[in-house]
């Protein structure tokens, strides 16, 4: 019976029977498979799952972003209604830090409409225990939201949406797949050539053996959510690890247990990701008409913000804290720990200046 079988059994058999399967194929078996995929499951966040996100770092990410959304309301004029949907919410920390601190903004708090993209059971009901007080709406498809402007707030959301990768031959392009060789799943190529006209001008001329990831399926999102806020007003906020510039080069990865895995080896084990083509999601924010702020590391994004001064009042408030204040900061805002891998990516309608970004 197929409810017997593992994940990667099932992805076997339909590799046997219908031919290999493209990466995102494989990916969104991998993460949202309806019985067995990652995100359906356990909680992977934390000390006991499979990685730390920076809300889970410290209190001071989660309550620097409410204060950059309070500023941006303020720009809007506070109106007295207003969605705020997190994409990908993980335990609630991060936006019960938000809620917490913007409670300061009068009306903030009673204007703000909370939804909540989600689709992990478990982590469902995590965030229903921090989040329950403010009534949140969960919306089981990106754009279920209402006619009010939109403040949208993503962390480490895109990097977990599947990707597609193209290997360039002799004289052309060609899908890298999944299939079996050997009864074991390995990477191959499609035989049917891809015509370099559909890739993006910046990787055509490319070196034989180059790989270009594609994230289609961030675009899609990124384009459905930027006619939202294009028609209602309003601001996207993304934060993940990613580059500026549309270039090549392989980042699909799996973690496990806090180390690296081998993506292939336990489908629905391990969480699997890639790094976000931020220039992509920038083309298709602007052509809906929003304005996109220039990329900026995280480190420099919550420096500018007041992470250091929040920092030194925590520390004076808790001094037997001290430590642990300083090593959240540095693993925040370090160049060569979170700071300088992670980017923030804002996307405003027109008139909005939002704080901590350009450069």
């Amino acid at each position: 019976m197929a409810d017997d079988k593992s994940l990667g059994e099932l992805i076997d058999l339909q590799i046997r029977t219908n031919g290999p399967m493209s990466i995102a194929t494989y990916m969104g078996l991998c993460l949202t498979h309806p019985r067995l995929g990652y995100y359906k499951n356990a909680d992977p966040l934390g000390a006991k799952g499979d990685f730390i996100t920076a809300p889970e770092v410290s209190q001071m990410f989660g309550e620097l972003i409410g204060f950059f959304l309070v500023n941006l309301w303020q720009q809007m004029n506070e109106p007295r209604s207003f969605t705020l949907l997190e994409l990908g919410p993980g335990r609630g920390t991060l936006m019960s830090d938000v809620m917490r601190v913007t409670k300061r903004a009068e009306g903030f708090a009673n204007a703000a409409h909370l939804q909540l993209f989600e689709t992990n059971p478990v982590l469902k009901a995590e965030q229903d225990k921090r989040l329950g007080q403010y009534l949140p709406y969960w919306a089981d498809e990106i754009d279920a939201v209402s006619d009010d402007p939109l403040l949208v707030v993503a962390n480490e959301f895109f990097d977990a949406l599947p990707i597609r990768q193209f290997v360039k031959g002799e004289g052309a392009w060609h899908e890298r797949q999944v299939g079996l060789r050997d009864g074991k799943r390995a990477f191959g190529l499609s035989p049917t050539p891809i015509p370099a006209e559909i890739l993006p001008e910046e990787v055509r001329d490319a070196p034989m053996g180059a790989i270009y990831e594609a994230g289609i399926a961030a675009s899609d999102v990124m384009a459905r959510l930027a006619a939202r806020v294009a028609a209602q007003g309003g601001a996207i906020l993304a934060i993940d690890y990613g580059y500026g510039r549309t270039q090549t080069g392989e980042t699909l990865q799996a973690v496990a247990r806090h180390a690296y895995a081998d993506p292939l080896a336990e489908p629905g084990e391990a969480d699997l990701s890639a790094h976000v083509d931020f220039d992509a999601l920038g083309k298709v924010a602007t052509a809906a008409g929003l304005v996109v702020q220039p990329l900026t590391p995280q480190g420099l994004f919550l420096k500018r913000i007041g992470i250091g001064e929040r920092a030194a009042a925590l520390a004076r408030a808790n001094p037997s804290e001290m430590g642990n204040i300083e090593t959240a900061l540095k693993r925040l805002i370090a160049p060569e720990q979170m700071g300088d891998l992670f980017k923030v990516f804002v996307a405003t309608s027109p008139g909005l200046k939002p704080i901590g970004v350009g450069a």
